[in-house]
């Protein structure tokens, strides 16, 4: 989700919504806005208005959910789910609802204060999962806002037969976990580089010998966040290159101009009406049947894809206690704008740039992608044989990568092939 949209959702309407240098309208009034509906997805998904544990996937009175999954027997499922799976001959990924593996993420984002005032790192459990042969290149996968590492079901088993696959939840989404504190870019982009030096690495900083190089791939806020970590000093050097599905992110405003102090009685005022309207919105899109329908929204060309497996990945997260909260804070900081533009992380990108692009996107529009082109030629030029961008449009919208897979997969294999 790119900056401009949260910001939609924390004004609770706001008059103009800009995305790539187009423009739509947008009333207060229509809580269908495709900004407002993609933040409203993301916060059913996994950091969304959740108030109750009451409301289950068997609920659903659809068709498509007369033979729903019955989250219940979650503790059938055996502790590794993908143990017995063969990504050979499997091209979907089996659905886990109490997520794959963890890592332990040791942080410096939100430290806890011990009892001499000392800042404490912090800990926290991230849900990630891994397939394919261990000695092949690695590429890095990273859901989008609202979603979580199954959502690149129809993608890990196929690519997994040549690469080594990644998948992993980013903070706050999916099976990972969801503390209480403030979110911004700069916290994922983090989670992201410490997993690929710590996980794919496995080595310390200076000592990165299981592997060398390593591809990131992202949908939406998830390519937002794979292009961030791609221009880390950290790793960018081994970045071999980056793959962005639709990716949200805010350009420069050449005509932007410097806020004034907001009036803090106001302020409070207007703090206290986003949480209201972003409840009051949740408790009409939260079940399982309106997720499915916004969903139908965002596949345009074929929403085969949307099933019940689908809603429940979305839906089973935000039932944490603290997904409401999460969300919240999601919005009311990153509504102010992003940590860095996509012209400033463009410019600092020295690896091949994929854009794999699903033109029928209700949401990002393929104005976005124009200008990423536009952008990053303007930096790098043809960009030789280091800095290069390439497009393939997807006949799909806002998720190409699970409403056509067979065109994305055949599109990062081929990127694949001409990095590594």
């Amino acid at each position: 989700m790119c900056g401009e949209e949260i910001g939609d959702i924390k004004k609770a309407g706001c008059k103009r919504i800009s995305n790539g240098g187009s423009h739509v309208k947008a009333k207060r009034s229509n809580v269908r806005s495709s900004a407002f509906l993609l933040c409203i997805l993301s916060a059913v998904a996994v950091d969304g208005f959740v108030i109750s544990r009451r409301t289950q996937v068997s609920s659903i009175h659809s068709p498509l959910y007369q033979s729903t999954i019955d989250t219940a027997a979650a503790s059938n499922i055996p502790p590794n789910i993908l143990a017995d799976f063969s990504y050979e001959t499997s091209s979907r990924l089996p659905y886990s609802p109490n997520g794959y593996s963890s890592w332990s993420w040791d942080t410096h984002h939100a430290p806890s204060t011990g009892a001499n005032g000392d800042q404490k790192r912090t800990t926290h459990k991230i849900n990630y999962l891994t397939l394919g042969p261990e000695d092949a290149p690695a590429i890095v996968l990273v859901h989008g806002f609202g979603a979580s590492s199954y959502h690149w079901r129809h993608n890990i088993p196929i690519l997994a037969r040549t690469h080594k696959v990644y998948a992993l939840d980013l903070l706050g989404f999916g099976w990972s976990d969801k503390p209480i504190m403030d979110y911004d870019a700069s916290v994922w982009k983090d989670q992201v580089v410490d997993f690929v030096e710590q996980i794919i690495f496995n080595s310390s900083d200076d000592d990165k010998t299981k592997q060398e190089s390593v591809v990131l791939a992202g949908n939406s806020l998830g390519g937002y966040t794979a292009m961030f970590a791609s221009s880390d000093d950290r790793i960018k050097d081994y970045v071999k290159g980056c793959v962005l599905l639709n990716s949200a992110g805010r350009f420069r405003d050449p005509d932007e101009q410097p806020k004034p102090d907001p009036n803090p009685i106001i302020q409070s005022i207007s703090a206290a009406i986003q949480r209201m309207v972003i409840a009051a919105s949740f408790i009409y899109t939260k079940q399982p049947s309106r997720i499915e329908q916004i969903l139908r929204q965002v596949y345009p060309a074929n929403d085969a894809n949307v099933d019940a497996e689908l809603v429940e990945s979305i839906q089973t997260p935000s039932l944490d206690p603290n997904a409401a909260e999460v969300f919240y804070r999601v919005i009311a900081k990153n509504g102010s704008g992003p940590q860095a533009y996509v012209d400033d992380i463009l410019q600092r990108l020295e690896c091949p740039v994929l854009l794999c692009w699903g033109e029928q996107d209700p949401w990002i529009k393929s104005s976005a992608a124009d200008r990423m082109e536009r952008v990053h030629a303007q930096f790098h030029g043809s960009g030789g044989e280091e800095r290069w961008m390439k497009r393939v449009s997807i006949e799909a919208g806002h998720c190409p990568h699970d409403e056509n897979p067979e065109d994305v997969n055949r599109a990062i294999l081929e990127f694949l092939a001409e990095v590594f």
